[in-house]
């Protein structure tokens, strides 16, 4: 008797389905591409995402290898488009997506820059060189030192106050970050909070002003209470940053639109002025055909150019709005929350991004819809111009035939004055030969029959020309 061993049946087990699709295990595995960060408070995360239009993984692994200790780095640990660094006492995350590269360097928070701080300096015990960080391959879309720290959010006036002065005294944007357990009632809330949950009335505080410094960064602050799990933190920082990156990402289609404008403005006009000139049809066809060309030609061209930024904003302001609602706000009293800044200088924007691409669209149908016309128009001076040249032709075949007739009655009264000769010259032979006959009287007689048979053979001939026999 065989007995069984594990192995064996995992062996069958691993063999019980049909064969993997080949991108079966990559697409399995893409939900754990991006694995969140865990975070130990007080962290500082020094964020810098660059345009990598240009820039290769080749590249941006060189860039890598002059970190300490990972100059054996190669380009194949970049496939992915994820990668993480532990060095000493620090991490440093690289994410590669496809218009932009994402840097992230997690270090513990200095002391000096702990709540009660004035406008600290971050990037003075900076974990990696400043020319490091200046030097990586792109160009800067966003640039965010985030600083987590620990505090009890109890007393929310005096929390406010040292949160501003900690921003630089200036007016901030601040929310208070809910919970899964908010959206609870009753005793469903209770349950939540016995089993280690986030209280119901929120988490944590994250507060911004939304302004460059003159280093170039702009500053975000998140004060979580004592006990905020590591996990927790690195969500709450991979949402802020993202949003941030996101949304001046959706604002890249903005300087697109308003360069569009002008040209838009004038091919309108133009169409405009092509149009009236159709409908008073004071310009030729060719002319208003070679205009019309250029104009959609322009169009075409805009629309081709600027399709792709369109999309993407559209895309990139989704992605906006899924990390607002993920941040779950609630109003911290004196305050705008992020979404609210956000959403009212943020959308705007984007109508404008849509109604130049509607608009933009609108205008390549109404270039196609006067193509049209002027087709039509041009289809029916052709119809009239061949109807005139068919009368022409039909005419000219007129005035052949009666041609061909007046020919036909000069062919068969020559063809006859040859016959009749032939005849005469043939009765005088035979005059000359003894016979006694007269030839003059006898071609003279003959003129009538051989007009006769003449006509008679040019008629079966024509019969046998039209019946094809």
């Amino acid at each position: 008797m065989q007995i069984s061993t594990p192995t064996d049946s995992l062996h069958s087990v691993l063999h019980c389905l049909p064969p993997d699709d080949p991108q079966r295990t990559a697409l399995h595995n893409e939900v754990h591409a991006r694995p969140s960060a865990r975070i130990r408070l007080p962290a500082l995360i020094v964020y810098v995402a660059v345009l990598n239009e240009g820039v290769s993984r080749e590249a941006e692994c060189a860039h890598l290898n002059r970190l300490p200790g990972q100059a054996e780095l190669s380009p194949e640990r970049l496939q992915d488009n994820f990668l993480r660094l532990r060095l000493d006492g620090i991490t440093i995350k690289w994410e590669r997506h496809s218009e932009f590269t994402r840097y992230s360097i997690v270090q513990p928070l200095p002391a000096e820059a702990l709540l009660g701080a004035c406008e600290p300096d971050l990037l003075r015990n900076l974990a990696v060189s400043p020319q490091w960080l200046a030097q990586i391959p792109g160009r800067t879309v966003a640039a965010v030192q985030l600083a987590m720290l620990h505090a009890p959010l109890d007393d929310a006036t005096a929390l406010m106050a040292q949160a501003v002065k900690w921003l630089g005294g200036r007016t901030v944007v601040a929310s208070l970050l809910g919970s899964n357990a908010a959206s609870l009632g009753g005793q469903g809330a209770e349950s939540a909070n016995r089993q280690g949950y986030e209280h119901p009335m929120g988490h944590s505080w994250a507060l911004t002003q939304f302004r460059l410094q003159p280093d170039g960064f702009e500053r975000m602050l998140v004060i979580a209470p004592e006990g905020t799990s590591q996990t927790r933190a690195g969500r709450i920082a991979a949402r802020l940053l993202e949003l941030e990156t996101y949304r001046l990402m959706a604002l890249r289609g903005l300087p697109v639109v308003k360069a569009l404008g002008p040209m838009l403005a004038q091919a309108e006009g133009e169409l405009v002025r092509i149009t009236a000139q159709l409908e008073n049809k004071s310009a030729s066809d060719q002319e208003l055909l070679d205009t019309l060309v250029s104009l959609a030609a322009g169009v075409e061209r805009a629309t081709a150019a600027n399709s792709y930024r369109f999309a993407a904003t559209q895309a990139y302001y989704a992605l906006v709005n899924q990390r607002i609602r993920e941040l779950r706000e609630k109003a911290i009293p004196g305050t705008q929350t992020l979404g609210e800044f956000m959403q009212r200088r943020l959308s705007p924007a984007m109508a404008t991004v849509v109604a130049t691409e509607q608009r933009l669209a609108s205008l390549s149908e109404r270039v196609a819809r006067a193509s049209g016309l002027l087709r039509t128009r041009v289809d029916i001076a052709t119809e009239v111009q061949n109807q005139q040249l068919l009368e022409k032709l039909t005419r000219g075949q007129e005035l052949q035939l009666r041609l061909q007739s007046t020919v036909e009655g000069l062919s068969i009264a020559a063809i006859s004055y040859y016959v009749i000769s032939l005849l005469l010259y043939g009765g005088k032979a035979l005059k000359a030969a003894g016979l006694p006959i007269n030839p003059e009287m006898a071609a003279g007689a003959l003129v009538p029959v051989v007009l006769w048979a003449v006509w008679r053979t040019t008629r079966r001939i024509h019969a046998k020309l039209q019946t094809g026999h």
